[in-house]
């Protein structure tokens, strides 16, 4: 590989001639030989940081994929970008942020592999928004490149994870458990470093990923703390100068076929609501034009075969122990619900990648035979109606029911609505409307994982629905309905909602209504005023002006 330009198509750029002596003098303080400079250049974006245990390993997971990559006869050099943690802000104001993190995170992995020269890269991410960012830069870039994921937490006492702790929350405002109950609780449900433990936003992410096949197989399916993920991204740095050496690119990987192999897995493992919002924005960013309507298109066909958290009963852990999503994409392969000619990271396709795989043991209970799904079609169900003229996105696993009709109580933000509940001012039959939560109005589009947490908690997760401009965690559950659009903050319908107004959904029909004549909803819009703006400077205040709706995957370049 030494001095082939045609292996270094971006450092040859920066590295190469007598009037580039300048940038090779600097490169030589960093570390490089000069044999180095005949070799492509790897960028590894770690987004390592100690403020969240999904991201606080991942260091030693960059150090891995550097050495694959050098050993591999290329240069790797590592550089950070940044995360934010879902978890420990979650029902604060910085909540506000996680989402646009995630336009932050693409935005300087592309300004960094190209400012740099990298010939391409390995993309390591562990929590929910670095995941598609990572993505998102991987197809916006176009340089042959490998995703890695940073690999699931352990279970911690009695099979907590973080999701024990919201619900606990609730469960001691209803007077259901004590002080010192909630305290161990608290202290013993995250064990160490890892993502969040069943299948919420971040595991949900890194299974479309894979079976978009950006990552290498089974990628998705192993501990943070584990040989096997170190052995992942040792791979992942090989791989990635091997796409270098065959000039594969994300273009070549990508395409609507691939987008619909994640949205197949995504329902089969019963993932976040977060995934439509991802898979949309990763397609812009792809030139695949996707939308929300091919959910519903591929939804008819595809079963829920996951009995996974947060509506099932097993954790990551439990599905890492019997073989991960390989085997289930086996399935589905066979099924005829997969493209199996996909091309992926290994320079193999998806058939070729699954050729060897086994099936499941025969006594698991984690993945339900086709013939005997947890649910026959889609848990995630695309609504219109009156309230969502754009679409709105429902997470109805089944365990809810199909349809729920109650009387609106409105709330000007998710705080309010906590409150509200917590204080057991909800009760059976209330349809709670959190708005001004959109990617506008928030402005970030808020997870409402604190409320639904505490419907859960407080018992009422049967018999209490929640609509909301905003979105919500993978850890939800619950007759919960997201991405209303247009958002409140555009004058949508969802603004205009009065408390005791009848609302009906229904998963079958794919409706959300409000029951009101067209004559008072238009006297309402008329008599409606737009609220002052959240934030009028800095970073939320940019993403607002520029953000697009969420039906289109909230992305900030339109």
């Amino acid at each position: 590989m030494a001095n082939d330009k045609s292996k270094r198509p971006y450092s040859s750029l920066v590295v190469d001639g007598n009037e580039k002596a300048a940038a090779r003098s600097m490169l030589y303080a960093v570390g490089f030989t000069e044999e180095d400079f005949g070799k492509s250049q790897v960028g590894i974006a770690s987004t390592w940081s100690n403020l969240t245990p999904c991201n606080t390993h991942i260091n030693e997971l960059a150090d891995a994929a550097g050495m694959g990559a050098d050993e591999s006869g290329g240069k790797a050099v590592t550089f950070n970008t940044i995360t934010v943690s879902d978890g420990i802000s979650m029902g604060s104001p910085g909540m506000r942020y996680s989402l646009v993190s995630r336009e932050v995170i693409a935005d300087s992995i592309e300004t960094v592999v190209c400012a740099e020269g990298f010939d391409g890269f390995v993309a390591i991410g562990g929590c929910d928004k670095n995941m598609p960012g990572c993505a998102i830069a991987m197809a916006r870039i176009n340089r042959p490149s490998v995703f890695v994921y940073g690999g699931t937490i352990q279970p911690g006492k009695d099979r907590r994870d973080i999701i024990s702790v919201f619900e606990a929350v609730g469960q001691h405002a209803a007077g259901k458990i004590s002080d010192i109950e909630l305290k161990d609780v608290e202290s013993t449900s995250i064990p160490g470093p890892g993502s969040c433990g069943g299948m919420y936003t971040a595991n949900t992410m890194a299974s479309a990923i894979e079976a978009l096949g950006l990552s290498l197989p089974n990628s998705s399916a192993q501990e943070a703390i584990s040989d096997n993920k170190r052995a992942d991204s040792y791979a992942a740095g090989e791989a990635v100068v091997r796409l270098i050496q065959q000039d594969i690119k994300p273009s070549d990987i990508l395409s609507m076929k691939s987008f619909e192999n994640a949205i197949t897995v995504v329902i089969a493992l019963e993932g976040s609501t977060n995934a439509v919002l991802h898979l949309l924005a990763i397609a812009h960013a792809a030139g695949i034009p996707l939308t929300i309507d091919d959910f519903s298109r591929i939804g008819a066909r595809v079963p829920v075969l996951a009995d996974m958290r947060p509506a099932g009963q097993y954790s990551m852990s439990e599905l890492i122990e019997i073989g991960g999503i390989q085997p289930l994409m086996k399935i589905l392969l066979s099924e005829g619900l997969l493209h199996g000619d996909c091309l992926t990271v290994t320079g193999k396709t998806l058939a070729e990648n699954l050729e060897d795989v086994k099936p499941y043991p025969a006594d698991q209970k984690v993945i339900r035979p086709m013939d005997n799904p947890v649910k026959k079609d889609s848990h995630l169900v695309v609504l219109r109606g009156n309230i969502a003229t754009e679409g709105a996105v429902a997470k109805i696993t089944g365990h809810e029911g199909l349809q729920f009709k109650g009387t609106a109580k409105c709330f000007h933000g998710e705080e309010a609505a906590l409150k509200a509940i917590l204080a057991g001012l909800i009760v059976a039959g209330d349809v709670l409307v959190i708005r001004y939560e959109g990617p506008r109005g928030g402005p970030g589009m808020r997870e409402m994982l604190s409320p639904t947490s505490a419907i859960n908690g407080r018992g009422l997760s049967d018999s209490v629905a929640l609509i909301t401009d905003g979105r919500f965690s993978g850890g939800s559950h619950g007759f919960v309905i997201g991405h209303v659009t247009p958002e409140a903050f555009d004058g949508g319908t969802i603004a205009l909602i009065e408390d005791g107004d009848t609302i009906t959904i229904d998963a079958e029909a794919k409706s959300i209504d409000v029951h009101i004549e067209n004559a008072e909803l238009e006297q309402r819009r008329s008599a409606w005023t737009q609220p002052a703006p959240y934030a009028t400077r800095g970073t939320l205040a940019k993403y607002a002006k520029l953000v697009s709706s969420a039906s289109e995957g909230a992305v900030t370049d339109k």
